[in-house]
């Protein structure tokens, strides 16, 4: 049995993670599929603090049916650390928009992905000169910018000072504290291995990736400190239970992978479900659109947190469930997410 695992990978130029080229990635701002009905801003607020949640990831989903030959799946989160519990998502958003083939934003005819990346195609509505969401609200001095919030226009107003009033257009400079470091998700398939494999290999293995974590060799989280890669990894609530042993033992031939993606299959869990997450396993809501029951779609892994160097931020699983037919849709329709982290509720 295969799955796709997605990989972290940095791009010589990052416009060729413009929408025009339906990529998947981590950080930047969001590549907008329907360009016209965008998420409004009150689902993008956060419930608890009434912030701007802000990008953190996208995956290009085609589906089979015509109505969502181009598919993207969009995770948002809120990056105030008060605003995170113990295996509670409210946190996050998940969105999914589609589009048939033969539609009034893109051409029918795949982009060219050589040569030099072509710009965007503008969206139909204004966007946040902060985070890349619909933006409602104009700069009230100059006019020419917009924010989706107050709150991304104080963050971003050292930046644009200078040019506020100006004529001349200012380059985009992204704002660490909203935007994340962008990277390209490469996917890849990839054999799974049988939970009944020979406890040898296994422990072979298992001990192989971690003497990789001891000495930092595992790609991108060798610049993880011990201690840090300890809180994922190691010395966790879970350490003892066989599901976590059975996780690191799954992730063992590629530690860097930060996605896995399996429609209609299950989440690779960190720890075990019983005292986490199977309440909300039992009860997953139905698609807000057509009443159809959701499946899981992907994961992604807490080796990402390494990527987004966001202290504040913590999980072990995010497993992102869909409506199972993908129903036809218009604009952004939200979808369901369980987190998973590496305590259990009484250790929390």
């Amino acid at each position: 049995m295969e799955i796709d695992l997605g990989f972290a990978e940095k791009r010589d130029n990052n416009a060729w993670l413009s929408n025009r080229y339906f990529p998947s990635k981590l950080g930047g701002q969001p590549a907008w599929l329907d360009l016209e009905a965008l998420p409004p801003t009150a689902q993008l607020q956060c419930s608890k603090c009434k912030a701007p949640k802000v990008f953190l990831a996208q995956l290009y989903a085609p589906h089979e049916e015509e109505f969502s030959f181009h598919r993207s799946i969009y995770i948002f989160v809120c990056r105030n650390a008060d605003c995170q519990q113990a295996h509670n998502a409210e946190n996050f958003t998940v969105l999914r928009s589609q589009l048939p083939r033969k539609n009034k934003f893109f051409s029918e005819q795949a982009a060219e992905d050589d040569g030099e990346p072509l710009p965007p195609i503008p969206c139909l509505k204004k966007l946040c000169e902060a985070c890349g969401c619909y933006a409602p609200h104009a700069c009230s001095r100059c006019k020419s910018i917009y924010y989706c919030s107050s709150e991304h226009q104080r963050a971003h107003w050292s930046a644009h000072k200078a040019n506020c009033g100006s004529s001349k257009p200012a380059l985009h400079k992204p704002l660490s504290a909203i935007e994340f470091e962008e990277f390209e998700i490469v996917i890849e398939s990839s054999p799974t291995r049988p939970v009944e494999e020979d406890d040898k290999d296994d422990d072979a293995r298992l001990a192989e990736f971690e003497a990789l974590q001891a000495s930092g060799n595992t790609g991108d989280l060798s610049n993880v400190s011990e201690a840090e890669m300890d809180k994922y990894f190691g010395n966790t609530a879970g350490s003892d239970d066989k599901t976590f042993r059975q996780f690191k033992k799954q992730i063992a031939d590629e530690p860097e992978q930060i996605v896995r993606y399996k429609r209609g299959g299950e989440p690779l869990w960190i720890t075990n479900t019983a005292a986490t997450v199977a309440d909300q396993l039992k009860t997953l809501p139905n698609c807000s659109q057509c009443g159809g029951v959701r499946q899981f779609e992907f994961q992604i892994m807490p080796q990402t947190l390494a990527l987004l160097k966001e202290e504040l931020l913590d999980w072990g699983v995010l497993a992102v469930y869909t409506c199972a037919k993908s129903c036809p849709i218009k604009g952004y329709v939200e979808e369901h997410i369980v987190k998973q982290d590496v305590v259990s509720e009484e250790q929390h």
